[in-house]
């Protein structure tokens, strides 16, 4: 703001102004690749599948049982004792509409898990799950449809879900896929390598909004050997 000219009105002799501070010297220039700068008030941010417990973004405190809750964080396969519980998250997150979307239309069927589905937990208790489908596409095997991906609304934001999508793909190029399909945000899953599907290469059994329909080469080329329908690869579940 302009200084005052209240001073030069008054008789009274004007006081010495004093200086007004310069730029503080550990202010930095904003990165262009998301990171945080550093600072002397900031601490580096956790890198993926390493939450700080204590705290959220904005530094606050955690409630004793949340805190407790990440760091006790196991990533485990899915088994029998967990699908009841993930169904409750899945009803919870994302309520009755999850059944009309072209994704859910896509596992129709299958068991409700396969070899590649994870979970997080703490002890007895869930906190996220991520689930994969072998698909087939234009009838060509090798893919897989990821999705859904639930964390619980109390700890999202702090990495659990990226850890499991890491961990998740992982196994999937292990065991020798091919590629990853989902319906998805690109700003998320972008991070992890999926780009947009060109438009009219994959067919869903639904609609689906052509920008939010991605993919991810787990070997090299791959996305150029599939063309067409999506659909359950049911010689390949479990």
């Amino acid at each position: 703001m302009p200084h005052s000219s209240l001073a030069t009105q008054s008789s009274s002799p004007a006081l010495p102004q004093a200086p007004m501070p310069g730029p503080r010297a550990e202010r930095l220039a904003c990165p262009t690749d998301g990171s945080i700068p550093a600072g002397p008030a900031r601490q580096a941010a956790p890198s993926v599948g390493e939450p700080t417990a204590g705290a959220d973004h904005s530094g606050a405190q955690l409630p004793a049982g949340l805190a407790g809750l990440l760091q006790d964080l196991v990533v485990r396969p899915v088994g029998p004792d967990l699908v009841a519980a993930i169904e409750d998250l899945h009803a919870r997150a994302f309520g009755p509409g999850r059944f009309t979307r072209a994704a859910y239309r896509v596992r129709e069927g299958l068991p409700p898990f396969s070899g590649l589905c994870l979970a997080a937990v703490s002890g007895e208790r869930l906190a996220a799950a991520i689930r994969f489908a072998p698909v087939l596409i234009g009838g060509r095997p090798g893919a897989e449809l990821l999705g859904p991906l639930a964390v619980e609304p109390e700890i999202k934001g702090r990495g659990v879900g990226q850890r499991l999508v890491g961990e998740g793909l992982a196994a999937a190029r292990a065991k020798g896929r091919r590629l990853v399909v989902l319906v998805g945000d690109l700003p998320y899953y972008g991070r992890f390598g999926f780009k947009v599907v060109p438009r009219g290469q994959l067919v869903m059994p639904g609609p689906v909004d052509p920008g939010r329909l991605l993919a991810l080469e787990l070997q090299p080329g791959a996305l150029a050997d599939y063309c067409g329908k999506v659909e359950a690869d049911r010689s390949a579940a479990g």
